[in-house]
């Protein structure tokens, strides 16, 4: 009679591995809630996803992230530490501030930048930072200036015979692009606007370079420097206009509109109070918009470049006290319809 036989349970994990000649799979160790697992911080195990930035630093103080001298998290960042502080050795090493300090002596115009060029050239590893400090400490400039005054110092000092050119375009509303080539003496922020195309070749800008020749008369004359940029509009014939009274044409650098900062905030200005505002029809609009705006620009509109004056205005030079205002009669006198508005006082 065979044996009874017994239910045996579900076979567990241990059983069906041993049967397949594999040993049991641990369980886990149980963990307390927040605890990062050893190993390399900031490794992902093979799981397929790495911890979270919070879980590295659950466990350490509230301030140890930001306290300083905390080691990186991850492998790749210690070890671009370390090689850091390998390769920039204190500022008060002696060898390496006379080496320094030398070449910064006996070359003046030689910045922190080339000594370190130096240095490695000898074989010297030392950080640009390090060579900034150690010049810096002994009283060397790290970065010494060409002699001479900067842009913009010589725009400031030479703004009386500076003037500037520019193209500025403006889209109609069928879609016809026209071109106004703006120009602006520096030292009264008066603006001169020459005339309206939509093909501005060479001969048109050699005739507006003309044109401003005869309408400032006398006037030309005093013009010392004409900046303008590198485009193929302003040709040899154009500088000759310019060059025939002395003046010297200063071309900006490509991609610099800073260079001519004057003439660029002129066109933004005029965008911004005009051109945005209207809707252009085609040249014959544009020149009328234009032309009363350059009245308005010349003759009613303060700049903050000449001290909130007014180029071609005459201010009487007195003043009214708080106490005269109500009696002050102020009228206004619209523009371009209404688009601006003009204040003065009455007479």
């Amino acid at each position: 009679m065979p044996a009874a036989s017994t239910a045996c349970p579900a076979d567990p994990a241990g059983v069906a591995s041993a049967r397949r000649g594999t040993a049991a799979p641990r369980a886990a160790p149980a963990r307390r809630p927040g605890a990062v697992r050893a190993g390399r911080p900031g490794v992902a195990r093979r799981t397929g996803t790495a911890p979270p930035p919070q879980a590295l630093d659950r466990d350490l103080p509230r301030d140890a992230s930001d306290a300083p001298g905390l080691a990186p998290q991850t492998r790749r960042q210690q070890v671009r530490h370390e090689q850091a502080a390998q390769a920039r050795p204190p500022a008060d090493v002696p060898g390496i501030a006379r080496l320094a300090v030398r070449p910064a002596k006996e070359n003046p115009l030689w910045g922190h930048r080339r000594i370190h060029g130096e240095l490695t050239k000898l074989g010297v590893t030392v950080a640009p930072s390090t060579v900034r400090e150690i010049l810096h400490a002994a009283g060397i400039d790290p970065a010494p200036r060409r002699p001479g005054p900067s842009w913009r110092q010589f725009l400031h000092a030479q703004a009386a015979g500076i003037v500037a050119v520019d193209f500025l375009h403006v889209d109609t509303v069928l879609l016809r692009r026209l071109y106004v080539l703006v120009f602006i003496e520096h030292g009264t922020r008066r603006m001169h606007l020459g005339d309206v195309t939509a093909n501005p070749t060479g001969e048109w800008t050699v005739q507006q370079a003309r044109n401003l020749a005869l309408s400032l008369g006398e006037r030309f004359e005093d013009i010392r420097f004409l900046v303008r940029d590198r485009g193929s509009n302003f040709t040899a014939s154009f500088d000759a206009v310019f060059q025939a009274t002395g003046a010297r044409i200063l071309r900006t650098a490509a991609q610099a509109p800073r260079m001519n900062a004057t003439c660029e905030r002129l066109a933004g200005t005029l965008r911004r109070e005009l051109l945005d505002r209207v809707l252009i029809l085609g040249e014959g609009h544009l020149r009328a918009v234009l032309a009363e705006y350059q009245a308005h620009y010349n003759t009613a509109r303060p700049h903050q470049g000449i001290a909130q004056r007014v180029p071609d205005g005459e201010h009487d030079g007195s003043h009214i006290t708080a106490a005269g205002l109500d009696r002050e009669r102020i009228h206004r006198k619209p523009v371009l319809s209404g688009l601006i508005n003009e204040y003065a006082r009455a007479a």
